[in-house]
């Protein structure tokens, strides 16, 4: 996979406009679909242990609630990491 890249990034530079465009093309696509997958699946992962914790210890819902909204800001932060470096790579 390392070595795909590796050529795809080097034969970049030799490229028609057509070529390069279709490669950053691929890079925003990669950046923010692997993103977003790994964003969807650290979501479910939260909500669905909340639930769980919720329903082991009832008592404890407001401080439950109040680290899943940090667990999910940081989670969706990630997924906004992957979409910036997509769209560098297709500015570069």
């Amino acid at each position: 996979m390392m070595n795909l890249v590796t050529l795809a990034a080097a034969s970049a530079s030799s490229l028609t406009g057509a070529g390069q465009s279709g490669l950053r093309s691929i890079a925003i696509a990669l950046g923010g679909g692997l993103g977003a997958l790994g964003a969807g699946i650290g979501i479910g992962m939260i909500f669905s242990k909340v639930i769980e914790s919720v329903t082991r210890q009832p008592e404890m819902r407001a401080d439950i609630t109040a680290i899943q909204w940090l667990g999910f800001a940081l989670t969706e932060a990630v997924f906004f990491y992957g979409l910036v470096a997509g769209l560098l790579a297709y500015v570069l």
